[in-house]
């Protein structure tokens, strides 16, 4: 895919949806590391259930630390491999008190260092608590950039390094969710919704569904 095509691909994202967020909710950024670590193999959903009544007791390290493991599971049960998200959640907030003074960090290394968190947590938490321009590649945009043509590669990380040298700087910041809600909404796994795509001509897929 050519740059024009990735350009006018972005411009017409942004034109549609000019402010795109994460459809977790959430108050801080530490609310937001703890949303996207329950979210992993979750739905969006499933976690904004759990966290709303979790956030309402307890919505800092030391609170969730002070809940202890067998308190928040009473909390997020209802969320796939929660038992090893309560150990990872804990045993974060402990260090988070202990080596960031209750502070989430702005860095891909130290959110990196943190139980449970792989480098596609720490871009979304970067990207969306602290504005900056990286790209986490989930199924959704990783399907997306394989099957339009965006960024094809094999793994989650080569489709990352080539949206992230082929989107326009202007755009990167906001990529990583336009992305991700095409992929949830518009270009499904199993039968995309090529009808109602905006950038059905500009995509390179050769089994349209029109």
């Amino acid at each position: 895919m050519n740059a024009a095509k990735r350009r006018e691909i972005f411009e017409r994202f942004r034109k549609a949806n000019p402010h795109p967020t994460t459809e977790l909710k959430y108050g801080s950024p530490f609310e937001l590391l703890v949303a996207v670590i329950l979210s992993a193999q979750a739905t969006d959903v499933s976690v904004n259930k759990a966290t709303g009544k979790l956030f309402a007791v307890a919505n800092t390290p030391e609170a969730i630390l002070a809940l202890g493991e067998e308190g928040l599971k009473k909390y997020i049960r209802t969320i796939g491999l929660f038992n090893n998200k309560a150990r990872n959640i804990i045993a974060t907030c402990r260090i988070l008190i202990e080596k960031f003074g209750g502070e989430v960090p702005d860095n891909r290394r130290d959110l990196e260092s943190l139980p449970g968190v792989g480098r596609k947590t720490a871009n979304v938490v970067l990207n969306t608590a602290f504005g900056q321009p990286t790209m986490a590649v989930d199924t959704h945009i990783f399907r997306v950039a394989n099957r339009t043509g965006l960024a094809p590669g094999k793994t989650p990380l080569a489709v990352e390094k080539k949206l992230l040298k082929g989107i326009p700087k202007e755009f990167l910041k906001d990529a990583h969710h336009w992305l991700i809600l095409h992929g949830r909404y518009v270009c499904t796994a199993r039968k995309p919704k090529c009808d109602r795509c905006l950038i059905e001509d500009l995509c390179e897929y050769k089994d349209k569904n029109l």
